[in-house]
């Protein structure tokens, strides 16, 4: 018998509905040909051209539907000529971190063999790693509300016990996950400047606690400016780190790099209830309409959201659904004959979204 999911469906700003639309459409069809599952999708508007026609950017009845709903699939938000009063932008995703906490910023890399990338590839190499940024502390904290004087500027680090286990119960729930299916070797690397910031040993002895609870896990350490450096020298070492919010804002469009931009980066912002699905590019103002904005990252995040689904709920189809369309973006982009303006190629955002689902459905 199937079950039945509802989807929360956040159009997004600027690019954002030209690469959602197909992604759902991928969706939908998978979810007809499937007797284990059903898709159900539900618009919520917000976001800076809600604002901006309305005078609302997050309506209470979609903050309600975001609630209500199985899962959250979330497109590029934000416009930067439409801003509050105060100057700030309009986020709806961070409202949604906030409100929902999600604590788990989840951001994979990958780098298949053939795929493009800067690094110069030793052979046989291939890079997968996920960096679990923590979403709702760290020094994003006081987002607008720091102590800005003539002479001086500060902003509040927080990092709390409470979301520090949570999240570090996360990262080795993972880590457990990718060994038994074959994709790490099961270990856990924290990232932090304990060496300088109480407030980073504060974070890594939470971190330690945690690792003795997870025997079976290997637990390391890093420094940040070494993982950076690291990120670039020797990525395939790399399992499943986590670290503090600004941190891993920082490291994961480090990782976007390494797979060759943005458009190839895909997101998750998990709690314990709900979780969010959502590409890390932003709205790409300058490119709307143009069908030229590259739909694979909001369709990796479309993946990651069936595979979530799949095992909360133990449907073994969605988890192998999700595998299917990721593995299927990850091949095109490996062949490199179907690719789109940002990653060197030619393709407009319909035909890279049909080679996607020419692949799943056709061939």
């Amino acid at each position: 018998m199937a079950q039945t999911f509802e989807i929360a469906v956040f159009e997004g700003d600027g690019i954002g509905p030209e690469i959602m639309g197909p992604t759902v459409k991928i969706l939908r069809q998978m979810s007809d040909a499937s007797d284990r599952y059903d898709l159900q999708f539900v618009d919520a508007p917000a976001g800076a051209a809600h604002y901006a026609a309305t005078g609302q950017a997050f309506p209470d009845a979609s903050m309600e539907t975001a609630r209500s709903a199985d899962a959250i699939l979330l497109s590029a938000m934000g416009l930067p000529d439409v801003r509050y009063p105060d100057g700030t932008e309009i986020s709806p995703q961070i409202d949604l971190r906030k409100a929902l906490v999600l604590f788990a910023g989840v951001r994979p890399v990958t780098v298949k063999a053939g795929q493009p990338t800067p690094l110069s590839m030793p052979e046989g190499k291939e890079i997968d790693f996920v960096l679990i940024r923590e979403s709702t502390e760290g020094l994003f904290f006081s987002q607008g509300r720091g102590d800005v004087t003539e002479n001086e500027a500060r902003e509040t680090l927080l990092i709390t016990r409470d979301i520090s286990e949570k999240l570090f119960q996360f990262a080795f729930h993972l880590a457990r996950g990718r060994k038994r299916t074959g994709r790490g070797p099961g270990k856990v690397t924290c990232v932090d400047k304990a060496n300088v910031f109480r407030a980073f040993a504060f974070f890594r002895d939470i971190f330690d606690a945690e690792a003795a609870e997870n025997p079976d896990i290997k637990a390391d350490h890093a420094y940040v400016d070494a993982t950076a450096l690291w990120m670039v020298q020797r990525p395939w070492d790399f399992d499943v780190m986590v670290t503090e919010n600004m941190f891993g804002d920082i490291l994961s469009d480090l990782g976007a790099g390494l797979m060759g931009g943005l458009g190839l980066a895909p997101s998750a912002d998990i709690g314990l209830d709900h979780a969010v699905f959502q590409p890390c590019h932003g709205s790409a103002p300058d490119i709307v309409g143009q069908g030229i904005a590259n739909p694979f990252a909001m369709i990796l995040s479309a993946a990651m959201m069936l595979d979530w689904l799949g095992i909360r709920h133990s449907n073994a189809a969605l988890v192998a659904d999700g595998t299917r369309l990721r593995e299927a973006v990850e091949g095109i982009v490996a062949d490199g004959q179907v690719l789109t303006r940002d990653l060197g190629g030619s393709a407009s955002t319909t035909t890279a979204a049909d080679a996607v689902f020419d692949m799943l459905f056709v061939t």
